[in-house]
């Protein structure tokens, strides 16, 4: 029984029903985790698995190349390096333009661009129109990273953020994973490595059907002044009690923020030190990662897994191993914290490395151990690849700052995995295995003295100096 005051009070209420407490005041931070989320979260991922499937299924290919055009190890290091060498520019140049112009058109275009090479791709005959396709594909994918990841920053709610980014990272692996195999059933066919080049249009289809669901950032809109649209977005995506609150990024002058003014902010001052930290650490995880991955099979051969079937199915099997680990430092970064996470990881998976440049000669199970040893441990590190640059920007720059750390962490990349096929010739299996274990030494000082914690912070928060 409704009191006479109760129902003369909600006599002018525009609904009958009140609202509930909970939904009255949703943000973007506090927001619970919904199948909007989800959904964003898989098709963001779609670049990663790409830029995994384009490099791993290279590795595979090149088996098969190296014989039939007769190459030299300085086009099978170029050809190795040329998609990170694209991701490198397009990372750089991209994410720059997609703070200016949006994450959602940007998010489109790529994908395009993706699709047209990786088709062409079936036609090279020569090096260096292969080595052109890849460098033009890695500039479509290097595009993609900032888009993608800035998307999924600023729309998820705090406390799934650091999963949900570092989930992206683990989508590298499932590419890389998928492409091993692809490339391996595809090994029997006489000029299987077109149709292993072709196919990552495949996936990149798929990708560019499902994003078309997705809106513009909210995060962005409001920089750009143009609120309506966001909370328009916002009650759409999680719902009608949503409010701008949390959203402080609306700067007056984010919307004439030239390239220069962009980079300026990026390049002094404390996110100076953030560029530095955060490029130093990546660069250290992706160097021997991505030469393991574009000549997984040429290494493990070396091991003494000398039939073709061996080694790419033990190259298979470290793919799934760097799965594994990413899975298990997701689990883990939340309640244990970024900077834990980052420097054991450095530290454990550098004794794999050091075990492979001690013992190169060790009974197979024993290398297969320390390379797995590696390959678990990488986890840590790598996610927060994609964790890190997110939180420790601002939205008007977000995209610039991970565009320029994924390009300088690439510099690092491409010539490591450049220079692998010659460290292998001239300084054979132990002396390449003790620069790796080097690099993952510098990765865990550079972290334990520059790594800041952001556990539990919102994004504003984590990304103010």
């Amino acid at each position: 029984m409704i009191s006479h005051a109760h129902a003369h009070a909600h006599a002018h209420a525009p609904t009958p029903t009140p609202v509930p407490a909970p939904t009255a005041q949703l943000t973007i931070d506090t927001a619970p985790l919904n199948s909007f989320h989800k959904r964003l979260t898989l098709f963001s991922s779609g670049g990663p698995f790409l830029d995994g499937y384009i490099l791993a299924i290279i590795g595979i290919a090149l088996v098969q190349i190296i014989p039939q055009w007769q190459m030299n190890e300085w086009w099978n290091g170029l050809i190795g390096a040329s998609a990170l060498i694209g991701v490198f520019i397009g990372g750089l140049v991209f994410g720059n333009i997609t703070d200016k112009i949006g994450r959602k058109l940007m998010y489109t275009i790529d994908l395009i661009a993706i699709i047209v090479f990786s088709v062409a791709q079936f036609w090279v005959n020569e090096p260096w129109q292969l080595f052109t396709l890849r460098l033009l594909i890695g500039i479509a994918v290097g595009a993609d990273y900032p888009i993608a990841t800035a998307l999924v920053a600023e729309f998820v709610p705090a406390n799934w953020r650091a999963r949900l980014l570092g989930g992206l990272n683990a989508m590298w692996f499932v590419g890389a994973t998928v492409a091993a195999f692809v490339g391996y059933w595809l090994l029997s066919l006489p000029d299987g490595w077109r149709w292993m080049l072709l196919s990552s249009a495949v996936p990149a289809v798929l990708i560019l059907i499902a994003r078309a669901t997705i809106p513009e950032s909210p995060h962005w809109l409001v920089g750009k002044g143009r609120h309506e649209e966001a909370l328009v977005i916002l009650k759409k995506t999680i719902g009608e009690g949503a409010t701008l609150e949390g959203i402080t990024a609306h700067d007056p002058n984010a919307v004439k923020l030239s390239t220069k003014q962009a980079f300026k902010m990026v390049l002094t001052g404390g996110y100076l030190n953030r560029v530095i930290f955060i490029s130093i650490f990546w660069t250290c995880t992706i160097v021997t990662l991505f030469s393991i991955y574009a000549f997984g099979p040429q290494i493990l051969a070396l091991f003494h897994l000398e039939s073709g079937d061996a080694a790419n199915i033990g190259y298979g099997l470290i793919n799934l191993f760097f799965l594994v680990g990413n899975v298990a430092a997701l689990l883990v970064v939340d309640k244990l914290g970024r900077r834990p996470v980052l420097i054991w990881g450095f530290v454990l998976s550098g004794v794999g490395l050091l075990f492979l440049a001690l013992f190169p000669t060790a009974p197979l199970g024993l290398i297969a151990l320390a390379f797995a040893f590696y390959a678990i441990f990488n986890g840590g590190p790598s996610i927060l690849e994609w964790i890190y640059p997110n939180e420790l920007f601002p939205t008007k720059v977000r995209a610039t700052a991970v565009g320029l750390c994924t390009g300088t962490s690439r510099i690092g990349a491409a010539i490591g995995t450049f220079a692998t096929p010659l460290a292998l010739t001239h300084l054979g299996l132990s002396g390449t295995m003790w620069i790796a274990a080097g690099i993952a030494l510098i990765g865990a000082g550079a972290s334990y003295f520059m790594a800041p914690e952001t556990k539990g912070k919102n994004l504003e928060d984590a990304a103010a100096l």
